[in-house]
């Protein structure tokens, strides 16, 4: 018996450690997953990150559309974050992206700024999605 219950407490402590417990861990989540939804997502995945305000101010247009589907995003290397305050950070992001018509490939840097929402618990992307037609 003492073997299944120190069994039980492995297993909740594995557990535990699988979900984000500190807003550290949450954005360090967060910023994963973006990382991997801009790499292999499309701009419709990648919204989801977007701070809502944001995108009511800017919202994603046809055009935003139609830029991310002439592209490929063959790289996404990001900075470590850095603390702006309690509830906020910044990095850059370097983002290679090839032109499906000409196979082109570009760099593009991306200035982010998160903000942390404690009443939903999560970290929001306040400056939107990436300009790609920066040259």
């Amino acid at each position: 018996m003492p073997r299944l219950a120190a069994l039980l407490i492995s297993l909740s402590l594995l557990a535990g450690c699988a979900t984000p417990n500190t807003k550290g861990d949450a954005l360090d989540a967060t910023l994963e997953s973006y990382a991997a939804t801009i790499r292999w997502g499309n701009p419709e995945d990648a919204v989801a990150f977007v701070d809502p305000e944001t995108l009511r101010q800017h919202p994603l247009t046809d055009l935003d559309r139609q830029r991310f589907r002439q592209v490929r995003i063959s790289g996404y290397t990001a900075q470590p974050p850095r603390s702006l305050g309690d509830d906020e950070v910044a990095l850059v992001a370097e983002i290679v992206v090839t032109n499906n018509n000409t196979q082109s490939v570009r760099s593009v840097l991306d200035r982010q700024r998160w903000r942390y929402d404690g009443k939903n618990k999560r970290w929001w992307l306040v400056t939107g999605l990436p300009d790609l037609t920066q040259r």
